[in-house]
């Protein structure tokens, strides 16, 4: 997160939570320590939800929230995603096996040797 995006994000916690410290200082501070390489997309969703759920004044923990988690499911989430594609793909080119699949393979099951003879 840029400098900027953290003392608005501070600026939209302290409207909702009037007890929280946005002072510059504090901006500039958890900026460094915390939020510089941070996602802010990722800050405000986690922001916007403790907004919406808890009534305690947030942190940097409420700020970052689980990324890894939710890195986590975002990869299973696209894992999913590829496998269905793949699975419709398949869906497609689906058809029908060669003529005499079937009793070439009941044959080599009963051990009447080649299929093919």
């Amino acid at each position: 997160m840029e400098l900027i995006e953290v003392a608005k994000l501070y600026k939209h916690i302290k409207k909702h939570f009037p007890f929280f410290d946005a002072t510059t200082d504090k901006v500039r501070e958890d900026h460094e320590r915390y939020l510089k390489s941070f996602p802010a997309e990722v800050a405000w969703s986690n922001i916007d939800h403790h907004i919406q759920v808890e009534i305690v004044t947030p942190g940097i923990a409420h700020i970052r929230g689980r990324l890894g988690d939710q890195i986590d499911s975002q990869r299973s989430k696209q894992a999913a995603a590829d496998h269905l594609n793949r699975l419709e793909s398949w869906r497609q080119l689906d058809q029908p096996p060669p003529p005499n699949y079937w009793q070439n393979i009941r044959k080599m099951i009963k051990g009447a040797g080649n299929a093919d003879d």
